[in-house]
């Protein structure tokens, strides 16, 4: 019973005052006395040690803490400056060329080559050349390819050129090692002697993405065939140039040999290249302005719907018809650089417009051509490229391409008129530029739909303002509209950035 009794007793406090204090908390008959007493400790020692945390960081204030154990921030020292956007300093070309064509095709490189020291880079030839035209100021500096014999080459049907060629890059790398040069270089970029670069656009493409991280940069061909069977659609095709980052090409340099040694059964130079770039891990990053244009026929097609993105290079010009009629191939190039020169982020770029009093469809591809076509034709169907040109392979049809075609007229009447840049300029006064499309005379089929001939104009002003900035915004299409004219047998055409609610679509309100 005593122990009974004092198991019933309550431990009781007492304050100064013998008053008992917490004995109703204590109390075994409180339900809540557990969990009270645990909520007051759990929250006492949060408050310890919120306490020593911010005692423990108050010498480490940003006020205090020296600069050297600031080691996330990074500061610039004295006269360093941060990466400058690329510009052409900063790229490499390395061109493949052949002694027997040299020539000739040396033609084509001073259309856009940039002499007395604005670009950097080098023609690899076969053998030496006495043609002293060959080495003028206004092409790259020439040099001789190493012997390749002891590379195995077991193609059939294909040439050991491959071999010398594909290893250019190595041995631009190699020329490059230790030279004041450079500490510039970001990029190599590959391309054959027949292949035309657009300088500024390339740079555009370029700049989007870091130089210090491995890239290969480039297009596979518009052969379906040709990248389904022979070669890759993750292959850049060397005709129409590839960019590589030059830590890449550092790393291509170390192994190149070794690895083309385990594809002597392959074709090409570009798709050796491939394979090594497979065996190193890195993927093809494609940009759709590099075009190796596997071909036949006229580009006319092709260039007047050109993809939403700057071109940046052409190929194949001695296999295609001229780019423009009646002249040249190399004249034709000639005359494609004065607008490129003007406004190359807009080069060939293609807008839409309508003329409903003559129920007209106009496409116009800047500083190239301007196509008129009798009754409306929807924005999506001119978009997609006309059958003008053949594939590679020739015994195949245009379903052999990878892209979409459409045929250049469904009914005679609606065969388009097409107009040919034939200059431009630029008028500094309104900061405009002005070119004129003559039209070009061919077989025009008699019509009975009572719309009114395209024929009858032969002349077509396009005026156009500079936009060096459209491609740091999303891709979209100019808008163009006709303009006021009394001069019989000429158009006007202002071309323009669209407004934001600006749609292409006929109306005969």
């Amino acid at each position: 019973m005593v122990d009974n009794n004092h198991k019933d007793q309550r431990p009781l406090s007492f304050d100064k005052s013998n008053k008992p204090i917490f004995s109703f908390y204590l109390s075994s008959s409180s339900p809540c006395s557990f969990t009270a007493i645990i909520i007051l400790l759990i929250f006492f020692s949060y408050f310890l040690y919120s306490f020593s945390f911010i005692t423990f960081l108050h010498p480490y204030s940003p006020s205090r803490i020296s600069n050297s154990l600031l080691v996330p921030v990074m500061r610039l020292g004295s006269g360093q400056q941060p990466d400058e956007k690329t510009e052409l300093k900063h790229i490499v070309f390395g061109i493949a060329a052949s002694s027997s064509l040299w020539k000739h095709r040396s033609e084509y490189v001073k259309t856009w080559w940039r002499p007395n020291g604005e670009m950097k880079g080098f023609v690899w030839l076969d053998k030496p050349v006495n043609d002293t035209v060959s080495f003028s100021s206004a092409l790259p500096e020439i040099k001789i390819s190493s012997d390749t014999s002891s590379f195995k080459y077991r193609y059939r049907r294909g040439h050991r050129s491959a071999i010398r060629i594909t290893r250019i890059v190595s041995e631009t790398v190699r020329l490059l090692n230790g030279t004041e040069h450079e500490k510039y270089v970001r990029w190599i970029v590959m391309g054959d002697d027949d292949t035309v670069f657009f300088p500024e656009n390339l740079l555009r493409v370029l700049r989007k993405y870091d130089h210090k991280q491995f890239y290969y940069i480039g297009a596979p061909s518009e052969s379906h065939l040709q990248n389904l069977h022979q070669f890759s659609y993750g292959m850049a095709y060397g005709g129409g140039g590839f960019a590589i980052s030059y830590p890449l090409a550092k790393v291509l340099e170390k192994i190149q040999d070794r690895c083309i040694e385990r594809y002597a059964d392959l074709y090409g130079s570009d798709d050796r290249i491939h394979a090594c770039m497979a065996e190193i891990g890195v993927p093809l990053t494609k940009e759709a302005g590099f075009h190796q244009f596997d071909v036949y026929g006229n580009l006319l097609g092709l260039l007047s719907v050109h993809p939403q993105v700057p071109v940046v290079s052409i190929h194949h010009l001695d296999v295609v018809e001229p780019i423009f009629p009646r002249t040249t191939r190399v004249n034709a190039v000639k005359r494609l650089m004065i607008p490129a020169k003007l406004d190359s982020a807009s080069l060939l770029q293609q807008s839409i417009c309508y003329d409903t009093t003559r129920q007209w469809t106009m496409s116009i591809s800047w500083g190239y051509t301007v196509h008129i076509t009798r009754t409306y034709m929807p924005a999506r169907m001119m978009e997609v490229p006309t059958r003008t040109f053949n594939d590679w392979h020739k015994r195949h049809d245009f379903t052999n391409v990878a892209f979409n075609t459409r045929p250049i007229t469904y009914t005679d009447c609606q065969r388009p008129r097409v107009f040919y840049m034939s200059r431009a300029l630029n008028d500094s006064s309104s900061g405009t530029t002005i070119s004129e499309y003559l039209r070009h005379n061919e077989w025009n089929p008699k019509c009975e739909w009572g719309i009114q001939d395209p024929s009858d104009i032969n002349r077509i002003f396009v005026y156009k303002k500079p936009n060096p900035d459209r491609w740091n915004k999303a891709p979209r299409r100019d808008c163009c509209r006709l303009l006021p004219t009394t001069k019989k047998g000429t158009m006007v055409i202002n071309v323009t950035a669209c407004e934001n609610d600006k749609i292409v679509a006929y109306s005969d309100k």
